[in-house]
């Protein structure tokens, strides 16, 4: 437990640490901002570290092996109607709790008149949409290149009726979905399906749930802004 400790932490601080001497350097040769801020950085900084060790050890000694088991165990039920009611539920909610959802719901929030939870309700039902379809993707063997197409092609035409206050908005969506949550969450149960289904190859199927995933935001805020607002 001390060694996973140990290796995360410095992996963090290998992440980090270049980022807090570039904003240091900036500050005392062209920015010189009030040191009130310089110090709140600082501090933050400090609390950045400790949250992503502590975040870090918990996705690889809990969240991670949680998944593959949860993958693992989904297929040898025998049930697709388990499978979609799995699927949709994990979706939504690891995505409704993302961090990066929350914070670029809140910048939404203050750029519009629209409302916070409407916003991550709107994202977190796109991403579990679709990652139910790469899920099934993986079951039914269908070409991740063919979906792919499909979804984002389909946003680019979404995209023509847009409101342009959506198109930008929309696609930050898709990034951000893609957070530090949800992508071991997905990754992990998606490696867990994969390796009780016979003929399926780890890289090839348990690989693309987040590429397809994370269309399903970008098209879920692009029809909210074209047929609902």
């Amino acid at each position: 437990m001390l060694k996973t400790i140990k290796d995360t932490t410095r992996e963090v601080l290998k992440s980090l640490i270049p980022i807090v001497l570039a904003v240091i350097i900036l500050q005392f040769t062209v920015l010189h901002l009030p040191s009130y801020i310089f110090v709140r950085f600082i501090i933050g900084a400090f609390m950045v570290v400790i949250g992503d060790v502590f975040f870090l050890y918990g996705v690889r000694t809990g969240i991670l092996p949680m998944g593959r088991d949860i993958g693992a165990e989904l297929p040898q039920r025998g049930s697709v109607l388990l499978i979609i009611a799995v699927a949709l539920v994990f979706g939504f909610a690891v995505t409704y709790s993302e961090p990066s959802v929350i914070v670029l719901s809140e910048m939404f929030t203050g750029a519009s008149d629209n409302g916070n939870s409407a916003f991550i309700f709107v994202v977190a039902g796109g991403m579990a949409v679709l990652f139910l379809t790469a899920l099934l993707r993986i079951l039914l063997g269908f070409p991740t290149r063919y979906l792919l197409a499909i979804f984002y092609g389909s946003a680019v035409i979404l995209a023509m009726f847009a409101p342009p206050d959506f198109l930008s908005i929309a696609f930050d969506a898709g990034a951000a979905a893609a957070g530090t949550f949800t992508v071991p969450m997905f990754l992990s149960l998606g490696l867990g399906f994969v390796s009780v289904l016979a003929h399926r190859s780890a890289l090839s199927d348990g690989f693309g749930l987040i590429g397809i995933s994370c269309a399903g935001p970008i098209i879920s805020v692009l029809i909210w802004g074209v047929f609902f607002l």
